[in-house]
């Protein structure tokens, strides 16, 4: 007895928008969102942005980068750095900080920075001053850092992160499907992503339309956490 082949979804690459315009301002996020267009007013010359997985901090970073001109790396990876070149357009921004990153180099980036005036912004899940350090001097250096924190989503922002991620992939979703997903999903941006990455994917699968009756094949037992 023969059994039909079951239909692989490719897993294709699909960018999602930094863009200015495409950022959802919200209650959680308002106060990092006026920090980070107030450069080059900040109240120091290096600013934290923290918040969970998937909060929105990359596109912030990435926003302030397009406005200073910033170059980007991630934090495990400053040993390996140039610094003088990294900081040459005076601005940096530092990924998923501590990340395991080279004590005495952040040290030394954070001094130099200093010294040449250059702007740093590091995102990071949790706040500097608890970052495992040993380095007295940086432990120093980190705990003067000002922090902007983004919060979790309310349900008005959970509904438009839905909607937008699902457009970075090009998926077109009523809004009865989005309604759906957010009762089902856990209240944080990570689970958006993955919830619509699991949509778009049984979709391609099945070649069905993101109906809501698929979601609830899907998503059927779950509950949100609020």
């Amino acid at each position: 007895m023969s059994t039909r082949p079951r239909q692989l979804a490719l897993a294709l690459d699909h960018a999602e928008s930094y863009a200015r315009e495409d950022f959802l301002s919200g209650p959680g996020n308002e106060a990092a969102l006026g920090l980070i267009d107030l450069w080059p007013d900040w109240p120091a010359n290096a600013l934290a942005l923290v918040g969970p997985e998937g909060s929105g901090k990359t596109h912030l970073a990435m926003i302030w980068a397009a406005a200073a001109g910033a170059r980007v790396i991630p934090a495990r990876r400053l040993h390996e750095a140039e610094f003088p070149s990294a900081l040459a357009t005076g601005a940096l921004v530092v990924e998923d900080a501590p990340g395991g990153a080279d004590e005495r180099a952040l040290f030394h980036l954070i001094n130099l920075a200093r010294e040449q005036k250059a702007s740093l912004l590091f995102t990071a899940r949790t706040a500097p001053v608890s970052w495992p350090v040993a380095i007295p001097d940086l432990a120093s250096r980190l705990r003067a850092l000002p922090v902007t924190a983004l919060q979790m989503p309310d349900d008005a922002m959970l509904r438009a992160v839905i909607v937008k991620l699902a457009a970075d992939r090009q998926l077109a979703l009523e809004e009865n499907v989005v309604a759906y997903l957010s009762t089902r999903i856990e209240r944080s941006f990570a689970a958006a992503r993955a919830a619509v990455v699991a949509l778009d994917n049984e979709a391609l699968r099945q070649r069905r339309p993101p109906t809501r009756a698929l979601a609830a094949e899907i998503f059927r037992g779950s509950v949100s956490a609020s």
